[in-house]
């Protein structure tokens, strides 16, 4: 039993004695729920969602590699500016669509994996994106200045809000990069910053499928000029294009918007547990 506290000892003595004589903290590896979330979440008809959006996602993909390949003749390079101009809808919609959109589904779609690890993927997928965005548009400004005659570059709304969703989606890169995960600010500033990044996260991928659906409709238009009212094949190949993609990003916008689908904080998640974790 605990000695009686005696009147005349101070205060803080009496504190160390209950600490020094506390029962010792219960190893992490008996306890049961330790891989469990933190708070009970509610999935239904998570999996569905989140299933679609792939299926979307890689549909998106396939039907742009058809229409490049089948009706717009196939790839080339620097040989063929005009086949070379093919890579870069195929190339955008596999690292500015799909990739983005996984990128921002990601602490949701991989809810069991370790936040360190999520954290990693969720920086590592831009590289990625990134790399696709500089091969199309090498490719797309070689269709232009190779061209006989050159066609002017940069001068139509669907080259303007790419290339703005392009500088803001670097500049959210570095930012995350710099206070997320390396070197890393407090937790004040992260948990401040969070609902800023989480909201031009979704403003950036919903500026770059307005800059896709444009991209869509001036390409079909150069192309099929007056032939497009008549809709032949690519004219209907075009707009299903088009309609996977607002298929495929208001499921991601449903995904990662819907409060029930958050991904609450996993003990095994440890010191990596913030305030932030609310934009998971």
């Amino acid at each position: 039993a605990t000695p009686p506290v005696d009147a005349n000892v101070p205060r803080d003595m009496t504190n160390s004695y209950a600490l020094e004589n506390a029962p010792p903290p219960r190893p992490a590896s008996d306890n049961k729920d330790q891989k469990q979330p933190a708070m009970e979440e509610n999935l239904s008809g998570f999996w569905a969602a989140f299933t679609g959006a792939q299926v979307l996602g890689v549909l998106v993909v396939v039907l742009v590699a058809i229409w490049t390949s089948s009706m717009g003749g196939g790839f080339a390079w620097r040989s063929n500016p005009g086949l070379e101009f093919n890579w870069h809808p195929l190339l955008m919609s596999v690292g500015f669509i799909f990739l983005y959109g996984n990128s921002i589904m990601i602490y949701r779609g991989l809810r069991d994996m370790r936040k360190q690890k999520l954290k990693l993927i969720h920086a590592g997928l831009p590289v990625l994106t990134l790399l696709c965005i500089l091969i199309a548009q090498i490719a797309v400004f070689d269709s232009h200045n190779l061209a006989t005659p050159p066609i002017p570059n940069l001068y139509s709304l669907h080259s303007w809000i790419g290339l703005g969703a392009i500088i803001l989606y670097v500049l959210q890169w570095v930012m995350g990069l710099v206070v997320f995960l390396y070197p890393g600010a407090s937790m004040a500033i992260r948990a401040r910053l969070m609902s800023w990044h989480v909201f031009m996260g979704l403003t950036i991928f919903s500026l770059v499928i307005v800059a896709s659906l444009t991209g869509l409709t001036e390409k079909a238009i150069f192309k099929l000029g007056f032939k497009y009212g008549d809709l032949p094949g690519e004219a209907f190949m075009i707009n299903f294009i088009g309609i996977s993609i607002v298929l495929f990003a208001a499921t991601v916008f449903y995904i990662t918007t819907n409060p029930k689908y958050k991904r609450y904080p996993r003990p095994e998640d440890g010191a990596l547990l913030t305030k932030s974790s609310v934009s998971e």
